[in-house]
């Protein structure tokens, strides 16, 4: 995990979380004159979340170094976002990050997270264009495609080959709420219809369909098994409350 936190009582809550899942910290920096981010959820009938991101946050501030340099070009895969870019400091340091893991041909992940007014044109195109992978909803499907000069039709599939094509990518994979995923490759399209869940909140269910389809394509699991797998784990986020289960939770599920 690459962020910074400030050095408060959020900022070590979250460090502890983040290590009671066994996830490597050491990239982790502490911003010691701003806050720790924090982002208001509200949640409707459906579950679905609005979000109030908080600004000037210690993940604005987040600062190249010679550590991170050498993590993105020995990863397995670099994942990273459009939201995480909305500060100049934090776009430098991602972008720094992702021609670092590109020169050495680490595959590198983007997941679309269109949070007014936190995103503009050049920002989604790069972004897709310096991916090998594009992960979005179809919530976001039009925006992207008129960032990158692509004209809305009612045809998802086709504007996720154009997508493919404008962004030289290997793979666009789509959520789709209700509606299940569908992924496509130069050669393929694969639709996965929607894994029935009792939904409690959607919080965390796209970040956490994105990692589990990054590790199956990493494990070279096949592309429609893989996506099974991804909209399972999604569908198992949207069945509790808060985007992950309890560490002691998973601790008994294993």
């Amino acid at each position: 995990m690459v962020s910074a936190v400030g050095d408060d009582r959020r900022g070590r809550e979250a460090i502890s979380i983040l290590s009671d899942y066994g996830i490597n910290v050491r990239l982790m920096q502490t911003v010691p004159d701003a806050a720790t981010g924090t982002v208001g959820v509200v949640l409707d009938e459906s579950g679905k979340p609005t979000f109030v991101i908080h600004e000037g946050s210690a993940w604005d501030q987040l600062a190249w170094n010679d550590e991170i340099a050498l993590r993105a070009s020995s990863a397995d895969a670099v994942c990273f976002g459009t939201l995480g870019q909305r500060s100049e400091v934090s776009k430098q340091t991602i972008r720094r990050a992702i021609n670092a893991a590109t020169a050495a041909g680490v595959p590198c992940v983007v997941d679309i997270n269109l949070r007014p007014p936190f995103f503009d044109v050049e920002m989604i195109r790069d972004s897709v264009q310096l991916a090998s992978i594009l992960k979005l909803s179809d919530d976001e499907l039009a925006e992207v495609c008129s960032a990158c000069g692509i004209a809305a039709t009612d045809n998802d599939e086709a504007m996720l080959r154009d997508l493919l094509e404008f962004g030289d990518l290997d793979m666009v994979v789509m959520t789709r709420g209700k509606h299940g995923a569908v992924l496509v490759t130069g050669d393929d399209t694969i639709d996965q219809e929607v894994i029935p869940a009792i939904v409690i909140d959607t919080v965390g269910a796209g970040d956490s369909f994105t990692a589990a389809f990054l590790i199956g394509e990493l494990q070279g699991k096949p592309h429609r098994d893989n996506l099974r797998t991804a909209c399972e784990i999604a569908a198992t986020a949207c069945s509790h409350s808060g985007a992950v289960p309890a560490a002691s939770e998973l601790g008994q599920r294993k």
